[in-house]
């Protein structure tokens, strides 16, 4: 079960690159444990908080923080994409660092779910001695397989729902889908933005529904957040995560060999199918791979799972 529901201690904004304003929230005791939690998307945002009832909070030092662009940080993508090109994942990992510094941190476990477990696996490839564990849910790594699959391979198992999603792209010849909703998120007229992302979003809810606890996206975002949510994916996925060759990661699990990892995904996970997380575990002699059967992309089990481990590792 869950920890009860608790708020944070502190919450702030810090100074980052490029003009970007971070914010952060740190909860649970100040003596315990440092832990980050990286949300998904990109683009989600920490939302409602709940990530923070999988911590012990008597035991850690809990930290969240809105990625650029998004959540509570500043700019949101969506003013200010003139800026949009300072958005990656090479800028992610300088702001956690900020963040880190800021709090006088020298170490902490390093949490992800979807997105987030792509994030933390490429901050933990920069900076290994700063992460003490990880804790991955729904695992993903963004290569440009991953992305082909989520945009196009995905379309054998809802062909329906995929060629509404094709149609509605726009897409130019030799322009991938991705890419398509990507140029008219960054650039249309705000109406044109706005349709995008609604077919975006449609599609996104479309391959996540197989989770027994799926709740559309348009349930998750209003229309602001929708619009930030989808222009934030389709500039990372049409990038494939601005990783070298969208195969970086898999590449590099040598660095973090050493560093106890658990990875969690569901066999039910269309999006983000277990074979990443498997591939994962093959080179990473010290993680732990935990397939829920029953669970789709970042289900309740799968969350349960990450608090079970958690609760090890304190």
């Amino acid at each position: 079960m869950d920890y009860p529901s608790f708020k944070p201690i502190e919450t702030g904004h810090l100074n980052a690159a490029d003009g970007a304003e971070i914010y952060w929230e740190v909860s649970g005791n100040p003596n315990g444990k440092p832990a980050l939690y990286l949300h998904g998307g990109p683009g989600s945002g920490l939302r409602s908080g709940s990530y923070r009832s999988r911590f012990d909070p008597e035991k850690y030092w809990i930290v969240g923080i809105d990625q650029r662009g998004c959540g509570r940080s500043r700019p949101l993508v969506t003013d200010a994409l003139d800026q949009l090109h300072c958005n990656n994942t090479q800028t992610l990992i300088e702001d956690i660092e900020v963040v880190r510094k800021h709090l006088l941190i020298e170490s902490w476990l390093v949490s992800g779910a979807s997105w987030g477990s792509t994030l933390a696996l490429a901050y933990a490839q920069a900076h290994p001695d700063r992460v003490s564990e990880m804790v991955l849910v729904a695992v993903t790594t963004t290569s440009r397989e991953e992305v082909n699959w989520i945009t196009e391979g995905v379309g054998r198992i809802f062909p329906e729902a995929w060629q509404r999603f094709e149609r509605a792209s726009g897409r130019r010849d030799g322009e991938r889908i991705v890419e398509a909703y990507a140029r008219r998120l960054a650039a249309s007229a705000i109406q044109d933005r706005q349709l995008a992302a609604l077919s975006w979003n449609e599609w996104e809810s479309t391959h996540i529904s197989l989770d027994p606890n799926w709740t559309p996206i348009d349930q998750r975002f209003d229309e602001a957040q929708g619009l930030v949510f989808a222009t934030l994916v389709t500039h990372y996925w049409s990038n494939d995560g601005f990783l070298r060759n969208g195969r970086e990661i898999l590449s590099n699990v040598s660095s973090i060999a050493h560093i106890p990892g658990v990875l969690i995904c569901g066999r039910r996970d269309i999006s983000g199918p277990v074979i990443t997380a498997w591939h994962l575990h093959q080179f990473w002699p010290a993680s732990r791979l935990y397939v829920i059967e029953a669970d789709g992309h970042g289900g309740s089990q799968s969350m349960e799972q990450m608090r079970m481990s958690l609760d090890l590792l304190v």
